[in-house]
C-alpha cells in the first residue's frame, strides 16, 4: 500500500507527541546513519568497507536492540537517516544510497532499513527510555542519473513541479535554491517547493508521517537550497521542532534561516569552522575566530541556545583526520556541550574514528566493540551534567554564555554558574602559558572540576588561574554547592535526576503536547451511546 495513504488512515487510529523547540533546547542528540551503526546478530562484522559505498546491513531494529550504547553516555535524543524510500536500481558511479539521501518518493518507507512496524518500534522504545526521535528528511530533491529522468517513480510525477536542470552558480540565491545538486553523473533534480501542489503533497505527507511515527522533531536537509517561505508552513504542518542543515561558514547568512520567518535553528556551521580554527593540531589555532564567532551568533541568532553544536557529520572529514592532538578533540568537544546549543555527536566521534570526507567518514560502528573510550567516558560525564543542571535548574540552560577572559592559547566562559577553561595547545606541557579567570564567586568559594573531581578554590577578586606545565587539558569547574544530587565527583544522584535505562534527563513526558486521534473521539462517543441505548 501506498505509504501516504497508510499513514493518513494510520493517523487516525495513533496518538502522537510533538516536542517543542523549548523541550529540544534539553537535549543532547547522538546522530546515526542507519546503514552504519549496528547489524543483525551473526552478520559478518569485517565486511563494510566504506570506500565501497555499498549498503552493510545495519536497521531500524539494529539501532533499538543496541539503545544501551547511547543512553549509557547519557544522550537523550536519536537522530537517524532519512527513512524515505530511496533510489532502486542498477549501482551508480557513486555506489549504492546506503546514507539515505538519495530520494524516490518521499512517502514511502525505505524497505531496505526495515518495516513500519520496525520504525515504530524503534520510536516507542526511545519514548518508554524518554528519549526523543528526530528524523533526517530531504526535501529539496530527489535522485536521478540523467537531466532527463523518468518521473514515474518519483512522489512528483509532473515536470512542472520540478525546476528545469541546470548547474548551481554558488554565491547566487536564485541559483543555489533552483537549480540542481549533484553532477551529471548522479544528479538531484530540484523539486520546485513554490509549487502549490508541491507545497500541499509535502505538508500532508510530513503531517502524517510525524504523527504515525510519533517523531519528536525534524532535521533538514540542504534547507538553505530550499525558498524560505516553504518553511514555516512545512515545519508548521509538522508540529514538531525543526533544525536545518544550512552549510555556511558566515554566521550572518546562515542564521537568516533561524526565526519565524524560517526554522527554529541550524545546525551551528559557523561556530564548526571557527572552532576547527581555533582547536585543531595542525591549524591556525587562531582562538580569536572562536571570540569572535561567539559574539557575532549572540547578536544575530534569535536563540543561541536552539542552535545545533557539532565536531563531525557526514559530511565534513572526521575531526581526528584534521587534528593529531587528542586534547585537541576534547577542548573543543567540551566547547558543543557547555556552550549555548544542543549538543550533536556523530556516531564514531566517541570512538575516535579518522575518515576524511564523504565516503571516508561513513565508517562502520562495529568494528570499535562499542567501547567506553576515554572520549566515551568525557561524554558521559559532560550528558550527566548537563541534563543534571536542566533537571536541577531549568533556567540554566537558557542563559547565555559569558566569555570571561582569553588569550591566543585558550578561553574561559561561564554559562549559569559553571566555568569552562579551555585550551589549543594540545597535549605537551608548555611551561609559562596560563590564563587567569575572573568569576563573579567570592573568595574562597571551592568548585570542582567534573572531568577530573578535583577542587579548585576561588582566589582574591573571584580569580581562577590556570597553569598548563602539565599539558592542555581542559576544565568543567562547578561549585561544590551544585553538585549534591549529580552523581559526580562522589555525590548521590538524584532520584529526580533519574529514569528508565540511565545517562538521561528526567521524565517529561508531562509537558509533551499529546495529539488525540479523532478516531479515539469518535469511538468514546459510540461507546457512550451505546451504553445509553442498552438503558
Amino acid at each position: 500500500m501506498h505509504l501516504l495513504n497508510l499513514l493518513l488512515a494510520s493517523s487516525l487510529l495513533t496518538s502522537a507527541y510533538a516536542a517543542s523547540a523549548d523541550e529540544w533546547r534539553k537535549r543532547s542528540i547522538y546522530q546515526i546513519i542507519v546503514d552504519r551503526f549496528a547489524l543483525p546478530k551473526g552478520a559478518d562484522l569485517t565486511a563494510c568497507d566504506p570506500g565501497e559505498q555499498a549498503f552493510c546491513g545495519g536497521t531500524w531494529q539494529t539501532i533499538t536492540e543496541n539503545l544501551d550504547y547511547i543512553q549509557n553516555a547519557g544522550f537523550t535524543a536519536v537522530w537517524i537517516s532519512p527513512v524515505s524510500q530511496n533510489y532502486e536500481g542498477p549501482r551508480t558511479p557513486y555506489g549504492d544510497p546506503y546514507h539515505g539521501y538519495w530520494i524516490a518518493d518521499a512517502t514511502k518507507l525505505n524497505s531496505r532499513f526495515g518495516t513500519a512496524d520496525d520504525l515504530k518500534a524503534l520510536s516507542d522504545e526511545l519514548h518508554r527510555r524518554d528519549m526523543y526521535l528526530m528524523v533526517d528528511v530531504v526535501v529539496n530533491n530527489v535522485m536521478a542519473l540523467s537531466t532527463n529522468p523518468d518521473l514515474s517513480t518519483y512522489t512528483f510525477k509532473d515536470q512542472s513541479q520540478y525546476h528545469p536542470y541546470c548547474p548551481i552558480q554558488w554565491g547566487n540565491t536564485d541559483s543555489e535554491q533552483n537549480c540542481w545538486l549533484g553532477d551529471t553523473k548522479v544528479t538531484l533534480p530540484d523539486v520546485n517547493t513554490k509549487n502549490p501542489s508541491v507545497v500541499s503533497a509535502y505538508t500532508t505527507w510530513i503531517k502524517a508521517l510525524v504523527q504515525e511515527f510519533k517523531i519528536d522533531g525534524l532535521r533538514i536537509d540542504a534547507a538553505k537550497h530550499v525558498n524560505m517561505d516553504f518553511w514555516p508552513q512545512f515545519c508548521g504542518a509538522a508540529g514538531v521542532y525543526c533544525i536545518g542543515e544550512v552549510f555556511d561558514a558566515d554566521a550572518g547568512q546562515a542564521l537568516e534561516y533561524q526565526g519565524p520567518q524560517a526554522l527554529d535553528a541550524i545546525l551551528n556551521y559557523p561556530m564548526y569552522n571557527a572552532l576547527v580554527d581555533g582547536f585543531a593540531i595542525p591549524g591556525k589555532q587562531n582562538m580569536s575566530a572562536v571570540i569572535d564567532m561567539l559574539a557575532q551568533i549572540k547578536d544575530k541568532s534569535t536563540d543561541p541556545t536552539l542552535l545545533g553544536n557539532f565536531l563531525e557529520d557526514q559530511d565534513v572529514p572526521r575531526w581526528a583526520n584534521m587534528s593529531v592532538d587528542p586534547q585537541s578533540l576534547w577542548n573543543a568537544m567540551i566547547f558543543t556541550f557547555m556552550s549555548d546549543g544542543i549538543p550533536v555527536v556523530y556516531y564514531g566521534q566517541e570512538q575516535g574514528f579518522s575518515g576524511n570526507a564523504d565516503p571516508y567518514n561513513r565508517e562502520p560502528l562495529w568494528p570499535s566493540g562499542y567501547q567506553n573510550t576515554t572520549s566515551y567516558n568525557m561524554i558521559s560525564k559532560l550528558n550527566q551534567l548537563r541534563n543534571f543542571m536542566i533537571s536541577s535548574s531549568p533556567d540554566w540552560v537558557t542563559k547565555q554564555v559569558d566569555v570571561l577572559s582569553h588569550t591566543d592559547k585558550a578561553i574561559a566562559f561561564m554559562k549559569g554558574n559553571i566555568t569552562t577553561v579551555l585550551t589549543n595547545i594540545g597535549s605537551p606541557p608548555q611551561d609559562g602559558v596560563s590564563i587567569t579567570a575572573m568569576t563573579p564567586f567570592p573568595p574562597s568559594t571551592t568548585t570542582t572540576d567534573i572531568l577530573t573531581c578535583t577542587q579548585h578554590v576561588i582566589g582574591s577578586g573571584g580569580s581562577l588561574v590556570f597553569q598548563y606545565s602539565q599539558g592542555g587539558v581542559p576544565y568543567v569547574l562547578v561549585p561544590d554547592d551544585t553538585l549534591p544530587g549529580s552523581g559526580l565527583c562522589g555525590h548521590t544522584l538524584s532520584t529526580q535526576t533519574t529514569q528508565t535505562g540511565t545517562g538521561a534527563q528526567g521524565n517529561d513526558n508531562a509537558s509533551r503536547r499529546p495529539f488525540t486521534s479523532p478516531l479515539a473521539i469518535v469511538t468514546s462517543l459510540l461507546m457512550g451511546l451505546a451504553s445509553l441505548w442498552a438503558i
